[in-house]
């Protein structure tokens, strides 16, 4: 079991009844899932990107990516139906605690002149959504290896009910909010 989980399960939980007066556990907000998004515009030209991308959001997650595709035609864009504009992949259990341990210790105090996360990428139901510039904060990329410089979107699931509650549940996972 990861020790994200576990201090979740003997810390985090007792202090969240008593603070929001629970009177089950299932009540307690917990995270569900997390879902890491490259937009890939440039797929369209350059078909190259989406198996750099690939590679890199596979590296990252350690798990294989789904493609995601146009919904709609957009002229301007040359853009058609179906055609392939991005990469995601959503974690859960193990993996989603781990990735997280690894994004709040590992991967944000290596973002250049990091002051912490901003508060206001809530959702109003306490759903938190971090955007990074590049993926070479993660340790698994390999620098020498990256085509081009892309950006990433984290979007951090929680069954809390208000923002609240979800800002409370991170900052006691460790999520390094802005003071403000």
């Amino acid at each position: 079991m990861s020790r994200l989980k576990e201090r979740h399960r003997k810390e985090i939980i007792p202090h969240l009844m008593e603070l929001y007066g629970y009177e089950n556990i299932m009540q307690v907000p917990r995270l569900e899932k997390v879902v890491l998004n490259i937009g890939l515009g440039e797929a369209i030209q350059n078909a190259k990107a989406l198996e750099a991308a690939e590679r890199d959001l596979t590296a990252i997650s350690g798990q294989h990516p789904v493609t995601t595709r146009a919904k709609k035609s957009i002229a301007s864009f040359r853009l058609r139906t179906g055609m392939p504009i991005g990469l995601k992949v959503t974690l859960r259990g193990e993996r989603m605690y781990d990735f997280f341990d690894k994004l709040v210790n590992a991967v944000l105090p290596r973002i250049r002149e990091f002051q912490g996360v901003p508060r206001n990428s809530f959702d109003g139901r306490g759903n938190y959504t971090l955007g990074l510039k590049e993926q070479i904060v993660f340790p698994e990329v390999d620098y020498d290896k990256i085509d081009k410089l892309r950006g990433l979107e984290v979007s951090i699931i929680a069954t809390a009910n208000t923002d609240e509650e979800g800002i409370h549940l991170l900052e006691l996972l460790g999520m390094p909010f802005t003071k403000d």
